[in-house]
């Protein structure tokens, strides 16, 4: 639960892990969800992973902590990474960049770079800074 970042969360829950949670108790933010989801996936650890967007409602410093969490998760295992931030697929085997349903690119981050297609841009775009 660390490596989620859920501790804190757990604590501020009015009766911790026993906490009624959904529609008649503690409903919880976007982030909260994605962590504790994250957290369900550590804790379980399967063969196989899809993640869909799994840190797109978490802020930088939270997404970069469970983005290590992740890697040590996802090591060993299928997994299958949907996502918007690049920073979530730069250390991918294989990325495939979809356009309109159709795959337009594929290969390492670096291969994707040097192509200067599409992932070139966006990866441009979103490390301006």
């Amino acid at each position: 639960m660390d490596a989620a970042q859920i501790l804190p969360l757990i604590e501020c829950l009015p009766n911790g892990l026993d906490t009624l949670v959904g529609d008649r108790g503690y409903r919880f933010s976007g982030g909260e969800k994605q962590r504790l989801a994250i957290a369900r996936l550590l804790l379980k650890s399967p063969e196989i992973v899809i993640l869909d967007e799994a840190t797109a409602h978490l802020d930088s410093e939270s997404e970069a902590a469970i983005q290590q969490a992740l890697e040590l998760a996802l090591r060993g295992r299928t997994s299958i990474v949907i996502a918007h931030r690049l920073s979530t697929i730069l250390r991918a085997d294989q990325i495939l960049v979809v356009q309109a349903g159709r795959i337009i690119e594929r290969g390492t981050h670096a291969e994707l770079l040097e192509r200067s297609g599409l992932y070139s841009e966006l990866h441009r775009l979103q490390f301006a800074n």
